[in-house]
């Protein structure tokens, strides 16, 4: 099945952008029949806004899949060494919170 370059019109920002024959092959294989009702850059901000982030993905790849959205993470100072570190949650007052070294080692004594 050959692919052409399509000129569509964004329905979020009225702009005409390209759907490459490339693109078309992509959405072809993973079975989608609709063509894109969005530019690339409305539907980049249409991402954002759905999972609260910058719209990036782990390892850039648009359209595999893939996409996840960046985890919050929090400053704190680590209870075993001192060391400045970053955890992927929020830390409760009162319970100790460790490096990546330190919790591999609390967590190989458990």
């Amino acid at each position: 099945m050959g692919f052409e370059n399509k000129s569509l019109q964004c329905a979020e920002c009225g702009t005409t952008f390209v759907f490459s024959a490339e693109e078309q092959e992509q959405f072809a294989s993973r079975g989608y029949t609709n063509e894109p009702k969005r530019c690339p850059s409305c539907r980049q901000a249409r991402k954002a806004r759905q999972f609260g982030s910058n719209g990036s993905s782990y390892g850039n790849s648009y359209g595999n899949g893939n996409y996840r959205p960046l985890r919050q993470m929090f400053p704190v100072k680590c209870s075993d060494c001192g060391k400045d570190t970053e955890v992927p949650f929020e830390p409760r007052t009162g319970r100790p919170v460790y490096c990546s070294d330190c919790y591999r080692k609390v967590r190989l004594s458990r």
